[in-house]
């Protein structure tokens, strides 16, 4: 693997992102009439991905890092109100980024995913919600795995066996599994998904048998008259190892998404688009430049 430098990082990033933004601008119409802005979009971008790779706890501190540090990089650096306002524009912009990166890791070929959702708390379950702005949009929930009560939403993902976010979405705490994982699943069809026991229900993996072509496969519990073979039960159980190994990946690597302490929905929302494809982007650099990211380790809760 190659070893370089923050300052040549940041460069390498930001060409990465203004290449494929350009190429966006030439076939759509995302520039829109009025005064140019003083950052770029790629810009932004490129400084919202880089922040996942460094150990602060929030944007005055990147920024003010960057300032000190990058000032030539980024001669129009936003303040941090700027900066935010800035980038909760740009969260649509910033998946299908991260999926045109996708198309480059993940062949056509590819027919076997990892399905799992993971708990993210917004608030504390007793702090008074009236004012806040995910009162009537974030949820009560629970998570069986971690015997956990908490307020907040559930990320839905699907990955690949090598750890590629393919698609992922974002559902009130108290969404039940299989219906929070039916939107990702419209992404792939005629594939085999490993999942965990949250999506056993035989009558709903028909449904989306029969909608998509994929097969869900999950460990049987003890009291079902089906059960499957030794062998298949050794090997779906080594598979859930990887699931959990995803979600690791991405909650410890980086900023830890149960720890954004975003004020509003739409900040929240973009910030966990920019966790999925900062994570996505190591795994691009890996490949394409021999650049193995480093990021820093957050404390598992």
């Amino acid at each position: 693997m190659t070893s370089i430098d923050f300052g040549t990082l940041l460069t390498t990033i930001f060409v990465v992102v203004d290449d494929w933004y350009q190429k966006q601008v030439k076939n759509t119409t995302l520039l829109k009439p009025g005064v140019k802005a003083s950052m770029s979009d790629s810009e932004i971008m490129t400084l919202l991905l880089v922040m996942d790779y460094l150990p602060f706890p929030g944007e005055t501190q990147f920024l003010g890092f960057n300032r000190g540090n990058y000032k030539e990089w980024f001669p129009n650096l936003l303040d941090q109100s700027q900066f935010n306002r800035r980038l909760r524009k740009l969260d649509g912009m910033l998946e299908k980024l991260r999926r045109s990166w996708v198309e480059q890791l993940v062949g056509e070929s590819e027919k076997y995913f990892l399905l799992d959702t993971k708990p993210l708390p917004m608030l504390g379950l007793k702090r008074d919600k009236r004012y806040s702005d995910f009162a009537g949009n974030a949820t009560p929930g629970w998570c069986a795995a971690r015997e956990m009560r908490y307020f907040g939403y559930k990320l839905v993902m699907l990955s690949t066996w090598n750890g590629i976010p393919i698609a992922y979405d974002i559902v009130p705490a108290n969404t039940d599994e299989r219906i929070a994982a039916e939107s990702v699943l419209e992404m792939v069809s005629c594939s085999d998904i490993y999942a965990d026991k949250g999506f056993i229900s035989a009558d709903w993996q028909a449904a989306i048998a029969h909608r998509t072509g994929n097969r869900i496969w999950t460990l049987k519990r003890d009291n079902q008259h089906l059960q499957h073979s030794h062998s298949l039960k050794r090997f779906i159980s080594r598979v859930r190892q990887r699931v959990e190994g995803v979600f690791h990946e991405i909650q410890n690597t980086g900023r830890n998404p149960e720890r954004l302490l975003n004020k509003t929905i739409d900040g929240f929302c973009v910030h966990i688009a920019a966790k999925i494809a900062s994570h996505t982007l190591r795994l691009l650099l890996r490949r394409r430049f021999g650049i193995d990211v480093l990021t820093f380790q957050s404390q598992p809760i």
